[in-house]
């Protein structure tokens, strides 16, 4: 396992560039099946989930549409607990939604978004969380698909970042202890 420094933290290799391949491919191929038959609409939590969704959208068999959100409740290395938003298009009324988010940790981001979503009357709603940190929630949400449960530790890479930095890292990389 490599270190690389982010910012003045050092982190070390914890889910590599395989394994990560391996994880979002066989989430999509989940995800794609149980959609077959429906044609739903995407919706990329950013600013995380671009790397994520990137390559699980290229893992799909067929077009979709997708839609971009900003909602964030991150600072640094911290949550913040206010939640920053963006708006929901119209389009998602009456539709299949499929949230792709880089990570779910204490919930309040995805809690916040799941209840502004439910108000433009979607006809289903499926979160793909490419991670999950259980042990860091402070608010329940169901989460219909995980590439991965970690442990409460901080996570740069693969989308992920630390204050701005670190989201083009090809790997899971975990603060060093």
């Amino acid at each position: 396992m490599s270190d690389i420094t982010v910012k003045d933290k050092v982190f070390t290799e914890f889910i590599s560039k395989k394994e990560m391949n391996l994880i979002v491919t066989s989430l999509a191929k989940k995800v794609e099946t149980v959609f077959k038959d429906k044609n739903p609409i995407f919706i990329v939590m950013l600013n995380g989930a671009f790397v994520f969704a990137s390559d699980f959208l290229r893992s799909l068999e067929r077009p979709y549409e997708t839609l971009f959100v900003r909602y964030s409740s991150y600072s640094g290395m911290q949550t913040t607990g206010n939640v920053v938003t963006s708006e929901i298009p119209e389009v998602v009324k009456g539709r299949h939604i499929v949230i792709l988010e880089d990570i779910v940790d204490s919930g309040l981001t995805m809690d916040v978004f799941k209840k502004n979503l439910t108000k433009m009357r979607p006809e289903s709603i499926t979160l793909v969380a490419l991670l999950s940190k259980p042990s860091a929630r402070k608010v329940n949400v169901s989460i219909d698909f995980i590439g991965k449960e970690i442990g409460d530790k901080f996570v740069v890479g693969y989308g992920l970042d630390y204050d701005g930095v670190g989201r083009n890292l090809p790997a899971i990389y975990v603060l060093k202890e």
